[in-house]
């Protein structure tokens, strides 16, 4: 059995194809087809199905699936753990985070690390929580940012940040000026949410659980940005997390045309955290990531 075999038979998991998988691993399909003919023969079992141009596991395949990442984990590690031995800190770290928190908190964090550790790589991979938990336990992803708690007892979790939950109105809206606002006041209001999939969704929806009110939801978005246009043009209401309100000069008001209310609710909050699977070690260039975000 061959390293390069396992990069293959990775890679067409990854892609779901031999020929993406090919253009990726920088090979012909030919000699890659052959390398997993080859690997299928020593292992005695059929690792893929052939579908036409796209291919699924087999039972066998699952079964060697998480063996065969592991391997590479582990010579990924050492390559690391080597090359931290030279002058310069090298290596990549592949981290994830979801969407409404990519745009607030990444960018910051990203051009602070860049300047202690210039010659390491980070890669961002932007998803909804349980894809981006699917790409941690299978390796594709080191580590994630993620609203918690998350569920599972192979992941290991560590809070950043908590951040209330605000009201977003149109900024002539009666209740703009209020210094805190009941969920129950906005009961027959039109509601702007994030669709479904997106755990800031499920928040707003237990907050408004509380509040013992159904929100007549009248717009869905994957973005926070395009739901406060729609607020700024009247439209409806929203709920948002602290971080994704855009202040206005002196901190007041909003250049979206928004005011933001705090909700009257001291469980209407989300925590922040980075989360990684616990049976899995990181490069020591993973680590001070992990660290650089907690601090």
């Amino acid at each position: 059995m061959e390293l390069h075999q396992l990069r293959y038979f990775c890679a067409i998991v990854d892609s779901g194809s031999f020929s993406r998988a090919a253009a990726q691993t920088h090979v012909s399909q030919p000699s890659l087809s052959q390398q997993i003919a080859k690997l299928e023969e020593e292992l005695g079992v059929r690792l893929f199905d052939r579908l036409g141009r796209s291919v699924r596991l087999t039972s066998s395949g699952h079964t060697f699936m998480p063996r065969a990442r592991a391997i590479l984990r582990e010579l990924e590690t050492a390559r690391g753990e080597v090359r931290e031995g030279s002058a310069s800190l090298t290596g990549t770290v592949t981290v994830g985070v979801i969407p409404t928190v990519a745009p607030y908190l990444l960018p910051p964090l990203l051009a602070s690390f860049a300047k202690k550790y210039p010659h390491a790589r980070v890669s961002v991979v932007e998803d909804i929580t349980p894809l981006l938990l699917e790409r941690v336990k299978a390796g594709v992803v080191d580590v994630a940012l993620l609203a918690l708690p998350v569920r599972g007892p192979q992941f290991e979790s560590t809070a950043i940040l908590s951040e209330r939950m605000y009201a977003a109105l149109p900024a002539r809206h009666p209740l703009a000026k209020e210094q805190a606002l009941s969920l129950e006041a906005l009961e027959r209001e039109p509601f702007l949410l994030l669709r479904d999939g997106h755990c800031f969704r499920d928040a707003a929806m237990a907050a408004c659980q509380r509040a013992r009110m159904d929100p007549q939801i009248v717009f869905e978005s994957g973005q926070f940005s395009s739901i406060l246009s729609m607020v700024a043009a009247g439209q409806g209401v929203s709920m948002v997390p602290e971080m994704a309100i855009e202040r206005g000069k002196g901190g007041k008001g909003s250049r979206t045309g928004c005011q933001f209310v705090p909700i009257a609710d001291e469980e209407a909050a989300r925590t922040i955290g980075v989360v990684k699977l616990k049976a899995r070690s990181l490069t020591r260039l993973q680590e001070l990531f992990v660290q650089h975000l907690l601090a």
